[in-house]
C-alpha cells in the first residue's frame, strides 16, 4: 500500500514535500502566568464516541514519541544534551528511545545542515518510517538553510524535501527549545483529526 493511500484512509490529504499543512489557529499567552509549555492552541470539541476513541488514541500516540537521531550538525550536541543530560531529562516526556533504525521510529528530527547530497537520503530514510510519522526540523539551517541561505550546496529548507510538523528556531537551539519543539508535537497530536472550538 502506498504511503498516499495510507494517508487518504487515516484522514489526511497527500503529504506533498513543500506544503505546509492546515495552519492552526493559536492563542497568544498574555504573560507568564497564562503560558503552558505545549498548550496554545485552541481546545478541542468531542461530540460522539468515535472523537472520543480517536482522543484517546491520539493521547496515547502523543506520550510514546519515538524519536530518529538524524544529528546533521551543531544542532545534533543539542539534541544529545536533551536527551541525556540530567537537567534537561527529556524521558520525562516518554521520547527518551532514540532509534537508529527509521523503521522504529515515528519522529525524524532532524538537527542540522541539510546538503544536496543529503537531500535524496533524507527522503529514502523518511519513507521508510511507518505511518504514521512526523518531522521536526530543528536549527535554522534545517529550517530555511541558516546562515548558507545562498550556497550551492545547501538545501534551503528541509521542508521542501519532507513535510515538517514543527520547526524549532535557534543557531543552535537549546535543548529547552527542542523540549518545548516536543510539547508542541504532542499537542498536534493530540488533536489530530478532531475539531478545534471555534471552527
Amino acid at each position: 500500500m502506498s504511503s498516499e493511500t495510507t494517508e487518504k484512509k487515516n484522514g489526511q490529504g497527500p503529504r506533498v514535500p513543500g506544503t505546509r499543512r492546515k495552519p492552526v489557529p493559536i492563542t497568544m499567552a498574555r504573560g507568564p502566568y497564562e503560558y503552558t509549555p505545549g498548550q496554545q492552541e485552541d481546545p478541542i470539541i468531542l461530540t460522539n464516541l468515535a472523537d472520543m476513541v480517536r482522543w484517546a488514541q491520539n493521547w496515547s500516540r502523543s506520550r510514546s514519541i519515538w524519536p530518529f537521531s538524524y544529528g546533521l550538525a551543531c544542532c545534533a550536541i543539542e539534541m544529545i544534551a536533551a536527551a541525556s543530560a540530567g537537567q534537561y531529562d527529556i524521558s520525562r516526556f516518554g521520547s527518551e528511545v532514540f532509534r537508529s533504525s527509521p523503521r522504529q521510529s515515528d519522529l525524524m528530527i532532524v538537527a542540522g545542515t541539510v546538503s544536496i547530497k543529503m537531500g535524496p537520503r533524507l527522503r529514502l530514510l523518511y519513507e521508510q518510517m511507518p505511518e504514521p510519522k512526523w518531522v521536526l526540523s530543528m536549527g535554522q539551517c534545517a529550517n530555511s538553510g541558516g546562515e548558507f541561505y545562498d550556497s550551492y550546496y545547501t538545501v534551503q529548507g528541509v521542508d521542501t524535501i519532507v513535510p515538517v510538523d514543527v520547526y524549532v528556531p535557534g543557531c543552535p537551539p537549546r535543548p529547552e527549545a527542542l523540549i518545548e519543539g516536543i510539547l508542541k508535537l504532542r499537542e498536534k497530536i493530540e488533536k489530530e483529526g478532531l475539531k478545534l472550538r471555534g471552527e
